[in-house]
């Protein structure tokens, strides 16, 4: 299956980052991707005080518009996360969502670890502040495919527990949407990424936002696509764009019957 991992440079203008989203699916679809993965916050990034214009309920018309994309195009499309208003009059949860080829909806993921940091040399950082915390842990089976996927959201790559129960849940495979921050991007982003690709032997899928949003916010960007072995199948330059890779399920059934590690545990 050929994947599909996209990077962007979203503002505050919310139209222009939902058009162009759209038209980073469909080119991704053309090239012959049956799946596209969004970074988190692709509909807005901006002041992070504000109640942005892409805070809406899971049916509204930002995730409902793309679940009739995904169905005109055939594809799984990963929101790789906008906020979600579920109770009104209380902060929105930092959502992820799984569209289905047939535009249906296939998974919702809260983020469950929120960003609250004070780097020292870098802006300080309260989500908790306008955002609740999930509680789930979600995967799905994609359908027609013999994939099943982990759902995480930025933050959560800290936490490996996170991705150990994703691959008891029988993850093959694990999307990191994400708005890395520069100062921790150059560092740890990759590293982390391969980390829970090895730890799991499992494909992780990293579309991520990059460059200047707005006053004060910018991210890291090179989004990645990595193998079950660790290894860097695709990687994005600075700018926006689409990387691909194919995912090679015979590929990772052998690593993981060649290298049993996931059935060694002796902690639990």
């Amino acid at each position: 299956m050929w994947a599909a991992v996209i990077q962007m440079c979203s503002t505050p203008d919310l139209e222009r980052n939902v058009a162009q989203a759209r038209e980073l699916v469909t080119e991704a679809a053309h090239h012959g991707a049956y799946l596209a993965a969004l970074p988190e916050h692709f509909a807005y990034v901006g002041p992070e005080n504000l109640q942005p214009p892409s805070a809406q309920p899971l049916d509204g018309e930002l995730v409902s518009g793309f679940r009739e994309l995904a169905r005109t195009l055939g594809i799984f499309v990963l929101l790789g996360s906008f906020p979600e208003i579920s109770h009104p009059g209380r902060p929105p949860y930092n959502t992820s969502a799984l569209l289905g080829p047939g535009g249906e909806l296939l998974a919702r993921y809260r983020k469950i670890h929120l960003f609250d940091v004070d780097l020292a040399d870098g802006p300080r950082f309260q989500e908790s502040r306008h955002v609740q915390a999930g509680a789930e842990v979600v995967s799905v089976f994609l359908p027609k495919t013999p994939f099943t996927a982990g759902l995480s959201i930025c933050y959560d790559l800290r936490f490996p527990e996170l991705y150990r129960a994703l691959a008891d849940q029988g993850a093959h495979l694990f999307f990191v949407p994400a708005a890395f921050t520069r100062q921790t991007g150059r560092d740890h982003w990759e590293v982390l990424l391969r980390a829970r690709a090895i730890e799991n032997l499992a494909y992780v899928l990293a579309p991520a936002q990059y460059g200047v949003h707005a006053p004060g916010r910018s991210s890291h960007g090179r989004a990645l696509i990595i193998d079950p072995w660790g290894t860097v199948l695709a990687q994005a330059p600075d700018g926006e764009g689409i990387i691909y890779a194919k995912l090679d399920f015979p590929r990772l059934t052998a690593l993981r019957r060649q290298l049993p590690c996931l059935q060694h545990r002796r902690l639990r």
